[in-house]
């Protein structure tokens, strides 16, 4: 029994999203009968085309070759800090925030480790760079693909709403990396060379078709279908890479925000708290910092009318407390798994980075979308 429990509870340790999304769940469908109507398999599907290209990216070493092959052109601090932050930033907005860290930040410690010189703030920059590039596209981040779908918008429309906000972040980004020392490295990195270059190829393709599919260019039902073929013709095992931990989560998250949307109690109370566009884009914030914001979208999104201060407030709530966006929990796990000495410093500079963001971020963006929309 005690055997049970630990399991139980480890489980709970390494997915508490999950648990607690599948616990909603349960309980709202005692008072209200749930629908297979709720759950949005468009998004589902999207999600799990995305994810077997950055599983077959992965294994191939797609972005690492090309990381390590950017770097060895750096010969300073300042270098290094603008290719790899930049490198993270673009690829936050194909491959996700996720991905993009679980890549680049492993070589970012590497760097460290050879040069002797500390790449805690560089790692905190990287993670920032992830979370604001991802919020440029709507596959950027789930929770960017799930309002995308939810209300419609065009993906010119979706893109000239997130751009502003993306413009700011180079800014913000350029100025903390332009504040400290520059400094000459010396470090050596090992090539890393691609084996199997057709499948960089084909699974190159694969994402240009799954992106058009993301744009409604091209029927998401067709490419779901084209990437099956393509997984069982090239890699089967890639279908064991899958976080399918985060498909169940969204799928209960449906499930429970369809149950609470036909309880009138609960259902006017939320229409009451986000009946105005200021009240919208603050509870998002706040929200995202407490649940973190793939949750707070699932919980929010279906109670207001103003979906524009709704993803700004998303996307900007990935800044903050540290589980404020899942991503963030990736760079720091990796990071303290390196140098374990530093957990507290590093959650200091990391609050201290990412409140930063948030003062300059809350207001600019705000007012840049009321004048703007």
């Amino acid at each position: 029994m005690s055997l049970s429990k630990n399991n139980v509870f480890d489980f709970f340790k390494k997915e508490p999203i999950l648990c607690t999304a599948l616990a909603l769940a349960l309980l709202t469908s005692i008072f209200s009968l749930p629908k297979m109507g709720y759950i949005n398999f468009k998004v589902l599907i999207l999600l799990f085309n995305l994810m077997v290209v950055e599983a077959a990216f992965s294994d191939l070493k797609v972005l690492d070759s090309i990381a390590i092959s950017l770097l060895k052109k750096c010969k300073s601090k300042r270098g290094i800090e603008f290719s790899i932050v930049f490198i993270t930033f673009i690829a936050a907005m194909i491959v996700t925030n996720d991905v993009a860290l679980l890549t680049f930040v492993p070589i970012t410690l590497i760097i460290g480790k050879k040069t002797n010189v500390s790449v805690m703030k560089l790692v905190i920059l990287q993670t920032l760079a992830a979370n604001l590039g991802s919020s440029f596209t709507p596959m950027g981040n789930p929770h960017n693909l799930y309002t995308y779908y939810l209300y419609e918008i065009s993906p010119i429309n979706f893109l000239k709403l997130t751009l502003p906000m993306t413009l700011l972040s180079i800014i913000f980004l350029i100025i903390l990396m332009l504040r400290g020392k520059n400094e000459i490295l010396q470090f050596k990195l090992e090539d890393i060379k691609i084996k199997n270059k057709n499948k960089v190829v084909c699974f190159s393709i694969l994402l240009l078709i799954i992106l058009l599919s993301v744009f409604q260019i091209v029927s998401y039902k067709w490419v779901f279908l084209i990437t099956l073929i393509m997984v069982f013709c090239l890699d089967f095992k890639l279908l064991k890479k899958i976080d399918y931990s985060l498909l169940i989560t969204f799928i209960c998250f449906f499930i429970f925000t369809g149950n609470i949307s036909h309880m009138d109690m609960f259902r006017n109370f939320m229409e009451k708290m986000l009946n105005g566009s200021l009240n919208t884009y603050l509870a998002g914030i706040f929200a995202s910092q407490i649940i973190s914001n793939v949750p707070a979208t699932m919980l929010l999104a279906g109670f207001t009318q103003y979906p524009n201060e709704l993803i700004l407030a998303l996307d900007i709530g990935g800044m903050g407390t540290l589980i404020a966006s899942l991503a963030s929990i990736i760079s720091y796990r990796l990071y303290i798994g390196v140098y374990k000495e530093e957990s507290n410093k590093y959650l200091k500079k990391f609050t201290a980075y990412n409140i930063i963001g948030l003062v300059v971020f809350i207001p600019v963006v705000y007012i840049l979308n009321f004048i703007l929309f």
